[in-house]
């Protein structure tokens, strides 16, 4: 999302968003499949947006029959835990890390997909940046407790993918919260973002 004060927003251009610059910075020898989707969490169900329905916003509901649709794939990039956050979802940063290595599994476990011999691919583990200083006081209030619980994810986050077998980057070694709303990102940060993501790609496939 573009960040705002308040209200209704729209998207970055699909090669400001840091998956389009990874795919810009890795070139025509790679294929980047983006699947961002906002507001998903990693393995918990958002009750106060019942219009997407489906598998909804609970990243773990989803991600087999993603895998499946995009196979063969070499590489998963996972950016998930900012909205576990959320006050309403009272979950520790411990919480969302379990929640985390769901998603590993599931893609160990989801394998080539349907009737293939394709492998399972690696998988990339990313600790999105620490929140921000949170706008409007109504935003503020959502995420409260969040600031310091995506403070600690990185560290949880570390040791679920080391236990799991799946690479890590700290994503706040590389650009900050930067918005305006103290959630979302500047362009600037995207780039950021998918500069480092690309170069740590490049080393994991090659």
């Amino acid at each position: 999302f573009i960040p705002v004060e308040s209200g209704s927003t729209t998207r970055y251009p699909a090669d400001v968003r840091w998956p389009g610059v990874i795919k810009t910075v890795l070139g025509q020898n790679y294929e980047v499949i983006e699947e961002g989707l906002s507001a998903r969490t990693t393995d918990i169900p958002d009750p106060t947006l019942p219009h997407i329905s489906g598998a909804g916003l609970d990243g773990s509901a989803y991600l087999s029959s993603a895998l499946a649709t995009h196979q063969p794939l070499d590489l998963i990039v996972i950016m998930l835990g900012t909205n576990d956050v959320k006050k309403m979802f009272d979950r520790s940063p411990y919480r969302i890390a379990l929640g985390m290595g769901k998603l590993i599994d599931i893609v160990a476990q989801t394998k080539g997909g349907v009737g293939t011999s394709y492998p399972a691919p690696k998988v990339l583990v990313l600790a999105p940046p620490p929140l921000g200083k949170l706008f409007p006081e109504a935003r503020a209030e959502r995420f409260a407790g969040g600031v310091e619980k995506t403070k600690a994810l990185p560290g949880y986050y570390e040791a679920v993918a080391k236990a799991a077998g799946a690479e890590f980057l700290d994503v706040g070694t590389l650009t900050t919260t930067d918005g305006i709303d103290g959630v979302h990102l500047s362009p600037e940060a995207h780039k950021a973002i998918g500069i480092g993501v690309a170069e740590r790609v490049k080393s994991i496939l090659q």
